[in-house]
């Protein structure tokens, strides 16, 4: 079964978006859908809900950003990142790409403003709201 997806993640992968997706659309019966966990039932309402909610978010990404999974004949960018993880998230991408090293605990690492750092990069990508939080996305 795919997982939920929650606006507590701090990179939401799009392809576990449309899995949860598909998934949501195999189970549309009507009536409570026992998913076969623990013994419990969940109202189809609120997987109808959730399934709206997350199509919307397809919707509005859909065509942007860079384009690196394609589904139903969109485009879609593969990552996601909660506005706040989004500093931590450049820190992580400066190491990946040799900006900065990781094990080197000294000057001029040590001085770096993160924050500033995170907001310059922001500028390079588009924001949308899931369940009411932001995320970022190229």
């Amino acid at each position: 079964m795919a997982s939920t997806i929650s606006k507590y993640d701090d990179l939401i992968d799009i392809r576990d978006v449309i899995a949860r997706v598909e998934h949501l659309r195999q189970l549309h019966v009507p009536g409570p859908v026992d998913l076969g966990e623990d013994d419990s039932a969940i109202d189809q309402d609120d997987l109808f809900a959730e399934l709206t909610e997350l199509e919307t978010l397809l919707d509005d990404l859909r065509g942007n950003g860079n384009g690196d999974e394609k589904w139903e004949g969109g485009w879609y960018p593969v990552i996601l990142i909660r506005d706040s993880h989004f500093k931590a998230y450049a820190q992580e991408l400066a190491e990946d790409i040799g900006g900065v090293d990781p094990g080197n605990a000294r000057w001029p690492c040590t001085c770096i403003d993160w924050d500033q750092a995170a907001r310059e990069l922001r500028m390079d990508y588009s924001s949308t709201e899931f369940r009411g939080t932001t995320y970022w996305y190229r």
